[in-house]
């Protein structure tokens, strides 16, 4: 595949990995060749990667509660053990197993190695209150100095969304924004999320017509009618805009090759998010 050298001297892709793209095996693998042909391509992937079906059938089996308030999955300190043990322990072992079948390209860190995240708690709001949410996290910073250095080293970044905070505390994050946070933090080109829908809908729940393309002004406004499942996720491509990342993509993880379609191909998938100049 021919380099695009425009984007090649950009900074880094952010990926933010989930939703069904996660437990459909063949989607896994379409995924991980994605990433790998970014890779080749020179655009620098990172991948931010979730975990919710899997944190929930654990917690199923373990016959503890799986509750959720404003889309952020209530974190008990027991809840905290299983998100820490599922997504550094199986979600990003399967993940990097399968982008390094295609060679030795990636390698896993959590945000608490080298303190790459720092969190604070978060509150949920929910009907204009604020609800305890339990060991839920908001990025207050990042040292992107040990992600740096392995692109530099030629790796693919494979990152999972748990994060220490100043309290000593580990607080779970929603890997929307942990990848929001780390796209700002590299200077990234741009933030690709992958969902379970086709991108943002424009008037749901009465109408499935997506939004292909808005400004940050625009999407600000238009957050606080989101529904829980969104709210993060476009709250995290407004916070990437606004940090200054060229653009952001909400795409539709259940369509395979859908990330290296819209990256490399630019095929207008989805949603995608740009300054409020137009830019991006």
């Amino acid at each position: 595949m021919n380099r695009p050298l425009k984007e090649a001297q950009d900074g880094p892709t952010v990926v933010k990995y989930g939703g069904n793209a996660m437990v459909d095996e063949d989607l896994r693998r379409a995924f991980a060749r994605d990433v790998v042909e970014l890779w080749h391509a020179g655009l620098r992937p990172v991948v931010v990667h979730g975990g919710g079906p899997q944190i929930s059938a654990m917690l199923r089996h373990l016959g503890l509660e799986s509750r959720f308030e404003a889309g952020l999955r209530v974190t008990t300190p027991e809840t905290m053990d299983v998100v820490r043990m599922v997504l550094a322990g199986r979600v990003q072992r399967e993940l990097v197993g399968h982008i390094n079948a295609h060679g030795p390209h990636a390698v896993g860190i959590t945000g608490e190695d080298a303190h790459t995240l720092t969190a604070v708690r978060r509150l949920a709001q929910v009907d204009g209150r604020q609800v305890d949410i339990g060991l839920v996290g908001d990025i207050v910073e990042v040292n992107p100095r040990t992600v740096r250095a392995l692109l530099d080293q030629g790796h693919i970044p494979v990152v999972s969304p748990v994060a220490r905070g100043e309290d000593g505390q580990v607080y779970n994050v929603n890997a929307d924004l942990a990848a929001s946070a780390l796209a700002v933090s590299l200077e990234a080109a741009r933030l690709v999320v992958l969902t379970d829908v086709e991108g943002l809908y424009g008037d749901w729940p009465r109408g499935t017509t997506v939004i292909e393309r808005l400004t940050a002004r625009e999407l600000e406004r238009l957050l606080p009618g989101l529904t829980a499942g969104m709210l993060p996720k476009m709250e995290g491509c407004l916070r990437a805009v606004r940090g200054g990342v060229g653009r952001a993509h909400v795409l539709d993880g259940r369509v395979p090759h859908v990330l290296l379609r819209s990256v490399l191909e630019r095929h207008g998938t989805g949603t995608t998010v740009v300054p409020d100049d137009g830019s991006g």
